[in-house]
């Protein structure tokens, strides 16, 4: 009961602290885009960190190899469909999307109610199996979640929405990581280890997040060499601050 709290809490914390990225909409371009990708650098780092530092050392501690290298790979696979299916694909800056219409509104608020649906099971199987793995495995989605809803609060305003609309719509696709929350919580106490089976696929979903979504975008724009030694420094900041487990273990 403990677990589902904890991963409640932290679903909640996540949610609230990514609609934290609307005052983006209020700084010049020029330098929302710059700290927004410095987020994102950092989001690399902690999805990274937290996939082969914690993670798959533990899937590897209680799977055998070969089982853990198919759920990585169907986890891949899995945010591949999705995006494909869903058109989940996330900027993560002011005005990369122009489009006005109305169906985009629809279409990226269903595809970010799944995304957080599937989030919420990913924390919540990290807290069935220990405490800091939850702890971090938050902190990974929340990085990441930031700099995403950057580009989605863009697509609603730009969509027409107001803003007090947007928040709205942010919040109630937000809410659905409970539901993947409880969901897990449900098949994990009749399913047995349901919460091991999900690290690797967890793993396999970060490595196709940072790798597919998150450092295309470092690519997407001409920068002065100074900003891209920066954006790698930031990368590995995020890879260190998932480290400190280790340390404090």
């Amino acid at each position: 009961m403990q677990n589902l709290f904890l991963s409640i809490i932290s679903v909640s914390v996540v949610s609230l602290l990514s609609i934290s990225s609307i005052f983006f909409l209020f700084l010049k371009k020029k330098t929302s885009q710059k700290i927004n990708l410095l987020l994102v650098s950092f989001a690399i780092g902690a999805l990274f960190g937290d996939t082969f530092i914690h993670l798959l050392p533990e899937a590897f501690n209680n799977l055998n190899s070969l089982t853990v290298s198919f759920l990585i790979i169907s986890g891949i696979l899995l945010f591949f469909v999705l995006e494909k299916i869903l058109r989940w694909h996330h900027c993560h800056e002011i005005g990369c999307c122009q489009s006005e219409s109305k169906h985009l509104i629809a279409l990226n608020t269903f595809g970010d109610t799944i995304h957080n649906f599937i989030d919420g099971m990913l924390i919540a199987a990290s807290f069935m199996v220990n405490l800091k793995l939850g702890i971090f495995t938050s902190v990974a989605v929340l990085l990441h979640e930031i700099p995403q809803e950057v580009g989605d609060f863009a697509v609603l305003i730009q969509g027409g929405l107001s803003l007090q609309k947007a928040v709205l719509y942010n919040l109630v696709s937000a809410s659905s990581s409970i539901l993947g929350v409880i969901l897990v919580f449900i098949l994990g106490t009749r399913i047995s280890f349901l919460s091991i089976y999900l690290l690797p696929i967890t793993g396999g979903a970060f490595i196709y997040l940072a790798a597919s979504d998150l450092i295309p975008e470092l690519h997407r724009h001409d920068q002065p060499l100074s900003n891209s030694f920066l954006q790698f420094i930031f990368i590995v900041f995020g890879v260190a601050l998932m480290s400190l487990l280790v340390f404090l273990e």
